[in-house]
């Protein structure tokens, strides 16, 4: 009797420890994800080198409508694929260094993003991305709190969310 009321006292610590605890899911370095309202499948590497996200759009116009900044643009799959053309409200402009040393301005905006069953509205500025073998790149703070990359992985999920609101 002793020993099942210590098992069951440790049972509770373990599982009270875990309930508040920040559970992280293990993911490849390259990943499926839906993005945008409509839920559309774009291979995204993830990349804990870099602080943001991007992705690549194309047909970029931003304008104004009742006194607020926004974007028009399309989804692509930078292999010549395309996917609905959306319009967000402007979040900012970032200026990105390139690698020749010059500098590069791009707009940024909000879209809902989910990666395997997590969802989360994520930041991305937007770029031609077609010289790159991924059109989207997540970085460290899209990631933060909820995933761990494994960098001899890939290819592990699919997206399965519930669509949010957008």
């Amino acid at each position: 009797m002793r020993v099942l009321i210590v098992l069951t006292a440790i049972l509770s610590m373990l599982l009270a420890s875990t309930a508040h605890s920040n559970v992280k899911v293990i993911l490849g370095w390259v990943e499926a994800v839906g993005v945008g309202p409509d839920n559309v499948t774009l291979m995204a590497k993830l990349d804990t080198g870099a602080t943001t996200s991007s992705m690549h759009a194309t047909n970029i116009k931003r304008f104004r409508r009742g006194g607020k900044r926004y974007v028009r643009f399309q989804l692509s799959d930078g292999n010549g694929g395309y996917g609905p053309q959306l319009e967000r409200r402007l979040v900012r402009i970032v200026r990105i260094k390139r690698h020749d040393g010059d500098f590069e301005r791009r707009p940024v905006v909000e879209l809902p993003v989910c990666l395997a069953d997590l969802e989360r509205v994520v930041e991305f500025s937007l770029v031609d991305r077609s010289n790159f073998d991924h059109p989207v790149l997540l970085g460290r703070s899209a990631l933060s709190g909820f995933v761990l990359v494994d960098p001899q992985i890939d290819g592990t999920s699919e997206p399965i969310c519930q669509r949010p609101v957008s």
